[in-house]
Parts: structure tokens; sequence; C-alpha cells
């Protein structure tokens, strides 16, 4: 009778799990997309009964794909998107649609907040900037706006929270995602009424969960959960992850040598460090999952899902394409991006689909053309892009740390060689893929592993189910091509910074 831990990973539009031997082998995978509604402009929002069905169907699918018995799964955790916001009644039904960290709805709450000095004064406390997919942004707009479902919510839950708490019946706010929604006294690791003040959110301080630790059993999978599924009744559930901290731990981000990063919906550039950095032109430092450490990141919605909206509002002819080659449309588009040489064209894409990291008004376009540009011009100043944007937070986290001799990259973005080598020759660093497609489930599934004890630590945890694959060398060649390059995608980006203003 073999052993194995499931994780599961709520992104923003898709709902992962994978199965994993102890050794770290992949045994299946299943995934389910859930629809994004935008019922009006920056609102991103997702119904949760679908959200809860494509989680049911996913993990019905891995037991139907691996024909493992149900009882050699010893432990199960989530990993989910950070922010955004779930909330509950008092029968555990959801209040609302939940909220995607993709949204912006209260971004004119946050510029209050920062003209006030409030992100300033509670800095100390909270170690990270002010921005709209916050729960603590969410709040104050739905106090302002929807006061009625405030008034009916007993829980505020992140998303892997939400989850874990359907999978259990247990109420509880884990450590790492809490500590990134400046909801928390990140520093004293407690909620603090003074704070929520501050924000003028204090009503909702008897709405926050009791507080749990990624590698505590935050539960056990409840008889209902068991039909459903066909999980083993009674199996332990961990308290689960962030979903950078997943990444972090899934590349084998243990050490402070480390820095790694996530191309996926979301832009992830981080390092983990054994004392708080903060500073106001930081994003975020954030208590992380091996405890003693603090996770410092800077992100934006800025990454490889400006490549997905591109393909799937673009490329209706491409998929037939692709489908006559017997190939994705994906490794299509790396096709068209490897045919065309980097000095080739000088056409900038800003990567802003769903939100930036330069201004909060900035918008997304393609800078540039000459009437010989085609398709395959533009995708490649497509992944250009979206490796400036990375390029800006790298930038940003080497003033606090040196130079890695080595970058570690998960993300959807791994999955196209020619975007791994881009990343390698615009940053001058070795990049490290690991392998494996999903380094979300894996970083939730050595989180299971660790709660059970089958491993002391996530240290241990991650040296025993991380395997490293292919490692990108960056070609000096193209070094002068890049900086050239890069120094006109940021003298554009300011010069585009009055237009911007609204």
């Amino acid at each position: 009778m073999g052993k194995y831990v499931l994780g599961i990973d709520n992104g923003g539009t898709v709902t992962k799990a994978s199965l994993f031997s102890l050794d770290g082998k992949e045994i299946a995978v299943a995934s389910r997309k859930t629809e994004m509604y935008m019922p009006y402009p920056g609102h991103t929002e997702r119904d949760c009964k679908e959200l809860w069905k494509a989680n049911v169907a996913v993990i019905q699918e891995i037991l139907q794909k691996s024909k493992i018995d149900a009882k050699e799964i010893i432990s199960v955790a989530a990993t989910g998107h950070g922010n955004g916001l779930y909330v509950v009644d008092e029968k555990g039904e959801s209040v609302r649609k939940g909220i995607i960290s993709t949204d912006s709805r209260a971004k004119e709450i946050v510029e209050v907040w920062k003209q006030q000095g409030i992100e300033e004064r509670i800095l100390p406390k909270t170690m990270q900037s002010l921005w709209p997919g916050q729960p603590a942004a969410l709040l104050a707009w739905i106090q302002k706006y929807e006061p009625t479902t405030l008034h009916k919510t007993k829980w505020i839950f992140m998303c892997k929270d939400y989850i874990r708490y359907l999978l259990t019946g247990e109420v509880y706010a884990e450590i790492t995602d809490i500590s990134g929604t400046s909801l928390l006294n990140s520093r004293e690791k407690k909620y603090d009424e003074n704070l929520l003040k501050e924000l003028g959110i204090e009503s909702i301080y008897e709405k926050l969960p009791p507080i749990l630790y990624s590698g505590e059993i935050g539960g056990y999978i409840t008889k209902e959960v068991a039909q459903l599924t066909g999980l083993k009744e009674g199996t332990p559930v961990a308290g689960g992850l962030f979903d950078i901290d997943a990444a972090a731990i899934a590349t084998g981000t243990t050490d402070e040598e480390k820095l790694c990063i996530v191309a996926g919906t979301w832009s992830i550039n981080e390092f983990i460090t054994k004392k708080p950095i903060v500073d106001k032109d930081l994003f975020m430092t954030s208590l992380f999952c091996i405890p003693g450490y603090w996770l410092t990141l800077e992100g934006s919605p800025t990454s490889a899902s400006n490549l997905e909206w591109y393909v799937k509002e673009y490329f209706n002819s491409e998929h037939e394409e692709a489908k006559r080659k017997g190939i994705s449309v994906y490794d299509l588009c790396n096709e068209m991006v490897e045919n065309i040489e980097p000095p080739e064209s000088n056409i900038l894409f800003f990567p802003f689909l769903f939100g930036s990291n330069v201004h909060r008004d900035a918008k997304a376009c393609f800078f540039g053309f000459n009437g010989w540009h085609t398709k395959a011009h533009m995708l490649r100043a497509l992944y250009e892009g979206v490796v400036f944007g990375h390029k800006i937070h790298v930038d940003k986290l080497m003033e606090y740390r040196e130079k890695p001799n080595v970058i570690r990259i998960a993300g959807g973005a791994t999955k196209s060689e020619v975007w791994m080598q881009m990343f390698a020759d615009i940053l001058q660093t070795p990049v490290e893929v690991i392998v494996g497609t999903e380094q979300g489930t894996l970083g939730a599934a050595i989180c299971a592993a660790v709660a059970v004890g089958a491993y002391p630590s996530f240290e241990e945890g991650a040296k025993a189910m991380v395997q490293k694959g292919r490692t990108y060398e960056p070609n000096k060649a193209l070094k002068g091509i890049y900086e050239e390059k890069y120094s006109y995608f940021t003298s554009v980006l300011a010069a585009l910074e009055p237009v911007w203003k609204p």
C-alpha cells in the first residue's frame, strides 16, 4: 500500500488538483476552468457554487485517473490565489460572488487612504502596500456600497481557506494568506483592532476566523465530502498556504540565496529572509510557510495571462491551424515567436490588461507598429513585454539583496521553451525550471506531507519532492539588444505617464 498526498490549487480562473507520491512524482493531474464574471468595469468575480463544483470534479477525476485507493491518500492541502474576498453567512452559504484578486473596484478608496497617510501609518504593522484587490480595500468598498452583504457575513475567507472550510466544516484563516491582506498585524502575528480602525473597517473584526499555521492540520474530510468526492472520511486536511508560498516552496526556495519567479496570472517575484524587509516602495512582505522566515514579494497582475487573453480574442484561425498540426495553439505561438529574431522588431507591449505595476490607470497597448509587422511580431512583443514587466519587479528586489546565481521559475509560462530562454536572456541570469507542470499543487502537496509528519519540515519536504529540470543559460550576445529594448520600454512608459492620469 502506497502513500500519497493531494494538492489543490484554485487560481483566478482555473482549479487544479494533483496527486503526488512522497518522492514528488506526479501521479495524476486534473483541471477545470471557472468563468470569470465582469459585471462592471474593474469588477472580477466568480460564482462560488461553480468553484466548489470544480473542486469536487478535479478530486473525482484524480481518483479515477490514478486508480489509487482513497485510503492511500494520507493528507490533502489547498493553495489558491491570495487576496480577493470570499464571504459566507451563519449557515456557511456564500453571501455574494467571490471576488478575484485582479479586481480594481476599490481603487478610489485606496487612493484616499494613501492621500490621508493611512498606508504609511499602518506599514510597520502590515509590511505591504495597499492596493484595490486586497480584502481590506474590498471590505471598505462593500461596507460603503453593499452594507447588506457585510451585515449577512459571518466569516471572511481567502480563496483556499474557503475551500478548506467546505472540505472540513472547520473555520480558519491560514497565516501566510491572511498576512498578505493588510488585515493582520503581521509583525505581531495577530489581528489588531486599531489597524482595522485606521482603515475604517473595525466592524469586521469579529468576522475574521481564528489563525492556523500552514503545516498544522485544519480539519478532516467530512462524511458529506467523502460521499461527494470519493475521498476517505477523516482524511487530514492541512492549513495550506498562499499561492506565492506554494510556488516558492515548490521551487525549493528554502534559503535566503534563491530568488523565485512565478509567471502565471500574476507576475510574482520573491525571496525569503529571516528578518522582515519593510519599505513603502516594496509591494509586500508577508509571513512564509517556514517558521522564522519572511517572504518579500514584488508583484502585479501583468504576466502570462496577457497571452491567454490575446489568443482567446484574436487567434480564431490559428486555433484551427494548431488543430490541423495536432499541437496546442500555445505551441503554435511559440513557433511564431521563435521565427522572429530579437533585433527584428521594436514593437512594445505593455502587459496591463488586468492591472499595472506603474500607474493605477495604465492600460495595455501595443506601441510602434509598421505596415510590415505581423501577428508573429506582436506575439514576440507580448512575450518580451511580460518579461520586461517581471524585470521591473526583479530590479526593485535587487535593491534589498545580492543578485542570485540562479533564478527558479514556475507558472504557466514555463511550458514555453522560447519564453524561458527570453527570461534568461533579458535578466541575464540562469533560469531553472522545476520538473512537473503544476507547482501550485506541488507546493500544497508538500504542505500536506509536512502536516501529517511524513517530513519533519518544509525544508525536508521540498528536498525530497522538488525535482529540478532544465536550466536556461543567458545568451551573452543578446545582452546589449535587450538592454536597449528595455530602455526603450521604460522611456515610453515614462512618456505615457501623463496620458494615463485621469
